[in-house]
């Protein structure tokens, strides 16, 4: 089929381009617009919306298998496409463990019909506990993008050291969950900021790379930029709950504001927001963690977590593009420079696929058609009810966001339509 996207406004950061220009669709792939004289058989109109690569969502909880009364890898893809994400890796903590070659196929399998791409995580070790390595060249070669304990930290170092230097060997990412199971309860940013320090010491002394998850603290950023700015191999990601919203939220003493790391302080949230400017970010991702009413209807004894894919764009462009609050509490006493559109590109579509090795991240000939189309402009209420993940636990339920998905489209096929 050959589609054509009219008049939109590009963003590609790949190409360095901005700016007004049509893209010609054919059989699933990006293709030059003189390449073909035949009348497109889809015509869409993107006059006044931006069109930018499809979003990759490098941190994704789908709970499929096992807790699929809490979300599935189906309605896990169907929230991701209403929120312009046409890729996600999908993290290992599930039901049983994503932890051999066998059950990352069967991820694969399974997703094949799921409306965007489906990337598993396998887990560094068996069962999550902690204690023997997983089979990193056998997952690599099921499919595994990445390897991860992401809900449990490895609090052996010298196991963590080992995976380290195995993951770089047979070219896998390693992503680590920092925190320190004995420091948590009491010393919840000691917990982070401990872990942190440790994972940049290994890659440091190791010469290997290590890809840090969901900073949430400023000694954790301040940590990571020292890193970068000496050269070491350290990437790194923040969620949008951790740049837009504080520690007040859980005075309202409702479930859905507690996620792990926890909402932090303004000092913690502004020092995200410099660096989101700065460089030190390189990717933005959901943490999309999906958990049923019931358990969050406790607030003392709910699991943490909040969903995030329908929402990832959104309270970007709303925080870091149009500078603006999410809620009704004017915490900031200061604002730090605008992020540009191309940055958040690279943020949201580039760098994740980057770190990954997976194909996508341009708009260029030749380039797989996962595409998002947004109003820039367009504001919108988030209804928890109307969210397309089976579970409706989200933090930014009832606020106004500024920025709004119109199509998604996956391997040139629209997924999603919101007009």
């Amino acid at each position: 089929m050959i589609c054509l996207l009219k008049n939109g406004y590009i963003v590609d950061s790949v190409n360095n381009f901005e700016g007004e220009r049509d893209i010609l669709i054919k059989n699933g792939v990006i293709v030059p617009l003189d390449s073909d004289k035949s009348m497109p058989e889809k015509v869409i109109d993107c006059a006044g919306l931006t069109v930018i690569p499809g979003i990759c969502d490098m941190h994704v909880h789908l709970r499929d298998p096992g807790q699929t009364h809490k979300e599935d890898i189906f309605t896990g893809a169907d929230a991701a496409a209403a929120g312009g994400v046409t890729a996600v890796m999908c993290m290992p903590n599930t039901t049983p463990v994503i932890d051999s070659p066998e059950k990352i196929r069967d991820i694969i399998e399974r997703s094949k019909t799921a409306k965007v791409k489906i990337y598993p995580c396998a887990s560094i070790t068996k069962g999550l506990a902690g204690e023997e390595l997983t089979d990193f060249a056998a997952l690599k070669q099921a499919g595994a993008v990445a390897v991860s304990d992401d809900g449990r930290p490895v609090g052996n170092a010298r196991l963590m050291a080992q995976a380290m230097i195995l993951a770089e060997k047979v070219g896998l990412p390693i992503i680590s969950h920092c925190e320190d199971f004995s420091l948590a309860e009491e010393y919840s940013r000691i917990s982070e900021n401990v872990v942190t320090t440790r994972e940049i010491c290994l890659a440091n002394d190791l010469k290997v790379p290590i890809h840090i998850a969901h900073v949430s603290t400023k000694e954790a950023v301040e940590s990571i930029r020292i890193a970068k700015g000496k050269g070491l191999k350290v990437t790194c990601e923040t969620a949008p709950h951790h740049f837009s919203l504080t520690d007040k939220e859980l005075t309202r003493r409702d479930a859905d504001y507690k996620m792990n790391p926890p909402l932090r302080t303004i000092d913690d949230v502004l020092a995200i927001n410099a660096e989101l400017c700065g460089g030190t970010f390189d990717c933005i991702a959901s943490d999309h963690a999906p958990h049923s009413a019931d358990e969050k209807s406790d607030f003392d004894n709910a699991p943490n977590g909040v969903v995030g894919l329908e929402t990832i764009l959104a309270v970007t462009l709303t925080r870091l593009v149009h500078m603006e609050q999410v809620h009704e509490q004017p915490f900031f006493s200061e604002w730090i420079e605008k992020v540009p559109l191309m940055k958040v590109v690279e943020m949201l579509c580039v760098n994740p696929r980057r770190i990954l090795g997976i194909p996508g991240g341009s708009l260029d000939a030749g380039s797989p058609a996962d595409i998002t189309v947004f109003d820039l402009n367009e504001r919108w209420t988030v209804e928890a009810e109307k969210l397309h993940s089976k579970s409706k636990n989200s933090c930014f339920k009832g606020m106004s966001l500024k920025g709004r998905v119109k199509y998604t489209l996956v391997n040139g096929e629209v997924v999603y339509n919101g007009v």
